[in-house]
């Protein structure tokens, strides 16, 4: 509803209100007035009637006291008056074609009272302190109500001119409140839909909406300020984004040279020392003591496990670049592919395998298919000393997170949990490469590409029972 509106229906109500009230005031005063007069005029009346009737009374005379009943001629509203002897009879009434079963049978209580339409009641007629008899008169009301009539007619009249008044003076009026209020709307409105706070609202006084106008454009000059700071700082945010965007990808070349660097560079040392190796085996084992030929033994797996150590860095440097593709995923059929065709087949037969139905899952095949040999791989490396080789592989959903939870649980030598915390960093191991071969690398690649999945990962474990490794992916 407009304020326009609001403002007029505020008014009339109030003015109506109060001029409904001030009228039923003056109603009310008015109604009880008129019966007070009545009242006391009726019943100067009926004593002055008395006063006179008392010889009439005394003498038996019913011809003088109709003769003074008669005289309420004068009194219109007075509509009907009797006397009664002191023994109670109807000595005389008024007026005398009157049927007498419109007059009481007998004398009442003295005083007058009020009924619906009329004001009646008995006076006693008294000689001294002897009463000789009663008055009773009768008195219209008819001419109360036609004036009460006639002032609730004047009343509406007064309500309805002022209401029209006060609607057509607050239709005036209103507006010096209402337009500078809608000035400031429309404003607000304008900013809102087209995004320009340099307009400003016009004000129009020096009272309380003037210093909400003056408000209001201030805040608009701090908005429009802001707001040119912040564009400022963008730009500059974008200018810095492109220069760091130009950094980032020379040392993203950076990183590829040094890639190919260690795959081709570092490899060919490598692959001279192990040729070498193998030549002094080969061509002088005869001529060399077991101490020589332990030492090139020693040479030959050295170099070797480099190169897996090479390997497996490249391929953690490769996961940070490498582009996520998420896919449908069957991961049953992963998983019993992974443990036919990874290295695992050596141990496969002592393996009592307990897999759950695994449901499908959304992510890059690739790199999920790498998480499943590194968790899988290690879980037969730290159980193959357990005689009786158990590795468990199930899922659960977490509810809360909205994620789907893979597990792979084995029933090897396990760790102390307090470390567990290395555990998916680069070359943090928790156990010697004596016992266990491998490079320490395998974990964190498993972090690293479920991280970029939007998943965790976390493991429970205990010395000499087991571990079980998690990890969860977005459903």
């Amino acid at each position: 509803m407009p304020i326009q509106k609001k403002l007029m229906r505020v008014i009339l109500l109030i003015s109506g209100i109060m001029l409904f009230i001030t009228s039923s005031a003056f109603f009310i005063y008015e109604f009880y007035a008129f019966r007070q007069t009545a009242l006391q005029k009726l019943s100067t009346v009926g004593n002055v009637i008395a006063t006179n009737s008392t010889a009439a009374l005394a003498f038996d005379n019913h011809e003088d006291a109709y003769e003074i009943l008669l005289a309420l001629k004068t009194e219109p509203q007075i509509i009907a008056a009797s006397l009664y002897d002191k023994k109670g009879n109807l000595f005389s009434h008024y007026p005398a074609n009157l049927a007498i079963n419109n007059f009481p049978v007998s004398p009442g209580v003295n005083g007058f009272r009020f009924s619906v339409s009329h004001l009646e009641g008995f006076e006693p007629v008294l000689e001294g302190k002897r009463q000789l008899g009663t008055l009773y008169l009768k008195s219209d009301l008819e001419d109360m109500y036609e004036r009460l009539r006639l002032y609730g007619t004047i009343t509406i009249s007064v309500i309805t001119l002022s209401l029209l008044l006060a609607y057509l003076l607050s239709k005036i009026l209103q507006k010096s409140i209402s337009k500078p209020i809608l000035a400031l709307a429309e404003t607000t409105k304008s900013i809102s839909d087209k995004g320009d706070y340099s307009q400003r609202a016009v004000k129009s006084g020096e009272d309380e909406l003037g210093w909400l106008t003056d408000g209001f454009n201030h805040m608009l000059e701090q908005i429009e300020k802001q707001n040119l700071l912040l564009n400022e700082f963008n730009q500059d945010l974008e200018n810095k984004i492109k220069v760091r965007t130009a950094q980032l990808e020379t040392v993203n070349n950076e990183l590829e040279s040094f890639s190919y660097s260690i795959s081709h560079d570092l490899r060919a040392p490598l692959r001279t020392i192990i040729g070498f190796a193998t030549m002094l085996e080969e061509n002088f084992s005869g001529k060399l003591d077991d101490e020589a030929n332990r030492i090139t033994s020693v040479i030959k797996i050295n170099a070797l496990k480099m190169g897996d150590l090479i390997d497996d860095l490249l391929s953690f440097s490769r996961i940070g670049r490498q582009e996520i593709k998420k896919t449908r995923i069957n991961t049953i059929e992963m998983v019993r592919q992974v443990i036919t065709e990874s290295a695992i087949p050596n141990n496969k037969a002592g393996i009592d395998w307990a897999i759950e139905s695994l449901p499908d899952s959304k992510g890059d095949p690739n790199t999920i298919r790498q998480v499943w040999i590194n968790l899988i791989s290690n879980a037969v490396k730290y159980s193959r000393n357990n005689s009786q080789q158990r590795i468990e592989i199930g899922s659960f959903i977490n509810i809360d997170k909205d994620q789907q939870v893979f597990f792979i649980r084995d029933n090897g030598i396990g760790f102390n949990e307090k470390y567990k915390h290395k555990l998916f960093k680069v070359f943090q191991r928790l156990h010697s490469a004596d016992e266990f071969e491998g490079t320490g690398v395998g974990l964190a690649i498993v972090e690293k590409v479920i991280s970029k999945h939007g998943g965790a990962v976390w493991v429970e474990a205990a010395v000499g029972k087991g571990a079980c490794f998690y990890f969860s992916l977005p459903i």
